[in-house]
């Protein structure tokens, strides 16, 4: 594939796939990473977040955190970042610090 047809996260669906407790970042119907979580009465406790080596470096992670974190705003949730890279992320992006909660 070459490098203009090599999908970036501007082509990322992010969906909440609630049956496993993770959301995934798609790319064209492939999982190209996934961040899990448990639900905890009104609050997401991210555990893990992994993007397949053979799509990193696109902004897929990043793609995938912003999309949960906006889904978890937009359900008037909460979220407790245990994962290191969903807690870099709010840390870099602080328009998501008033969603945390310990």
């Amino acid at each position: 594939m070459n490098e203009q047809a090599r999908p970036n996260a501007d082509d990322v669906d992010v969906v909440d796939n609630a049956a496993e407790g993770r959301f995934e970042a798609r790319l064209d119907g492939k999982v190209a990473g996934f961040s899990t979580y448990r639900l905890v009465a009104d609050r997401l406790v991210f555990l893990h977040t992994e993007v397949d080596p053979a799509y990193e470096g696109r902004g897929i992670g990043s793609r995938l955190v912003r999309g949960a974190l906006d889904d978890v705003r937009s359900r008037g949730l909460r979220a407790t970042p245990r994962c290191p890279f969903v807690a870099d992320y709010i840390e870099r992006h602080p328009e998501y610090r008033d969603l945390t909660v310990s």
